[in-house]
């Protein structure tokens, strides 16, 4: 499998702890962790396959008062971005409890946003398993990538991403 690139945001946090988490998955040597913050756009063409993590509910949400760094940084570059022949798969955490009805929302907004752009994601996940009322992130019966709530569910994270990047692993391109 040839190299992934994870990109993650907002760092320092529990989007970063499941970036690297999945890294650790996916093995030394098989991933690059880019945090949002650090991130160019040209750091996309290294790499034909990718991962983006972001938070719904945080200081970097989508909807947010904007932030000189990170994904408000870089979604603008993304929506530019020639991303033609590369496999990509989002992560996202939200919170089910407080959130209910935006459950991992800007998971969804981003997979709009490569949708937009000709891409669709790897990695979609059953929501049978989840307890929401709402979220932009199910599109045809299904989570347009892996959503995570570390809030509440803690306890199932780590069964979550290895299922899920049991799965991505065998979509990647080598």
């Amino acid at each position: 499998m040839k190299k992934i690139a994870i990109f993650y945001g907002p760092a320092g946090g529990r989007t970063e702890s499941v970036a690297k988490r999945i890294g650790q998955l996916l093995g030394p040597g098989n991933h690059d962790l880019i945090s949002m913050s650090d991130a160019a756009i040209e750091d996309l063409k290294k790499y034909d396959n990718i991962i983006f993590g972001l938070a719904t509910i945080g200081k970097e949400t989508w909807d947010a008062e904007p932030i000189e760094s990170g994904w408000f940084h870089f979604k603008p570059e993304l929506e530019k971005a020639d991303l033609s022949g590369k496999k990509i798969a989002v992560f996202g955490l939200g919170d089910h409890v407080r959130w209910p009805n935006h459950f991992v929302d800007a998971m969804g907004e981003l997979y709009q946003l490569l949708k937009s752009k000709g891409m669709d994601t790897i990695g979609k996940v059953n929501p049978d398993d989840y307890t929401f009322e709402e979220s932009e992130a199910v599109v045809n019966g299904k989570f347009v990538g892996l959503p995570v709530d570390e809030d509440f569910e803690p306890e199932l994270t780590d069964q979550r991403i290895t299922e899920w990047v049991n799965e991505i692993s065998t979509q990647f391109k080598d």
